[in-house]
C-alpha cells in the first residue's frame, strides 16, 4: 500500500523568541516626564536590558530615569538633532548579537502594546522593514501633518518604486542587516527619509502594519521648515 504523501512546513518562531532577538532605541530629548510609562508598557515585550535611550543632550533628568529602570543609554554632550540619535543608537547596536531593532519615540505617540503587530508581520512577510502606518483622517492628528504625511509618503513611493503608506513614522521593525548596511548623513527628522530611501535602493523589502495614532498637546521638537528643506534635499539626493 503506497503511504499518504508528506507535506514539510517551515518551523516559524515564536513571538517570544522574536522579542528576544530585538533591540528597541529611543531618541529622546527631554523625556523624562513620558520614559517611565514608556519602559513600564515595554516591559510584557522586552527586558530593560534591551532598551537603549540615546539621550540628545536633554536638560531634565532623561539619563537617569532611563538608567534607573535598567535601559542602556548613550548620551550627547550637545543636541544633535533626531538623525544623529538614530545614528548613535544604531552604532551601538552594531556591537551586539541582536537580529532586529525597534525604533520608537519617547513622547509616547508610539504604543508600546502595537509591538506584536509589527513581529507577526515580520514573522509572516519576512519584510527587512515592517512600518507603522498610522490611519491620517478622522483622528486627532494635526491637520498639517495629515497632508505632509499624505504628499511625503507620495513622494517617497515615487523614489522608491514601492508603496511607502507612511514614511514619516518613526515606529519601525528593522532587520540588523539593513542596519549594518544603511549609513545615514542627516542629522534631522529626515534621516528617515534617507533611511528608507537607501534601504529601497539597497533591495530591501518595505511592509507596513496599521499602528495606533496618539496625539496629545504636547510640544514638537519638529521645525516644520526645516524638517522641509530637509526632506526635499534628502529627496533630491543622488545616492
Amino acid at each position: 500500500m503506497r503511504s499518504n504523501p508528506t507535506t514539510s512546513y517551515p518551523q516559524f518562531p515564536s513571538l517570544d523568541s522574536l522579542f528576544q532577538s530585538a533591540a528597541v532605541v529611543i531618541p529622546a530629548y527631554n523625556a523624562a516626564d513620558s520614559l517611565p510609562q514608556m519602559f513600564k508598557r515595554l516591559r510584557p515585550f522586552v527586558e530593560p536590558g534591551q532598551i537603549l535611550v540615546v539621550d540628545d543632550c536633554s536638560s531634565d533628568a532623561t539619563s537617569e530615569v532611563s538608567s534607573r529602570a535598567g535601559a542602556q543609554v548613550c548620551r550627547h554632550d550637545k543636541n544633535l538633532g533626531k538623525g544623529r540619535a538614530l545614528q548613535t543608537g544604531f552604532k551601538a547596536i552594531r556591537n551586539t548579537d541582536f537580529g532586529f531593532v525597534v525604533t520608537m519615540d519617547a513622547d509616547l505617540q508610539h504604543q508600546p502594546e502595537d509591538l506584536p503587530s509589527f513581529f507577526e508581520i515580520q514573522r509572516i512577510t519576512k519584510a527587512d522593514i515592517v512600518l507603522g502606518r498610522r490611519p491620517r483622517w478622522r483622528t486627532a492628528m494635526p491637520l498639517h501633518r495629515v497632508l505632509s504625511n499624505t504628499v511625503t509618503s507620495r513622494l517617497v513611493s515615487m523614489r522608491t518604486g514601492l508603496a511607502i503608506q507612511d514614511s514619516q513614522c518613526g515606529f519601525r521593525l528593522i532587520r540588523r542587516n539593513v542596519i549594518d548596511s544603511v549609513s545615514l548623513q542627516s542629522a534631522g527628522f529626515e534621516a528617515e527619509t534617507e533611511f528608507l530611501i537607501k534601504a529601497a535602493k539597497l533591495g530591501f523589502s518595505i511592509g507596513s502594519v496599521p499602528v495606533q495614532t496618539v496625539y496629545a498637546n504636547e510640544k514638537s521638537s519638529m521645525s516644520h521648515w526645516a524638517t522641509t528643506v530637509g526632506f526635499v534635499k534628502v529627496l533630491l539626493r543622488d545616492y
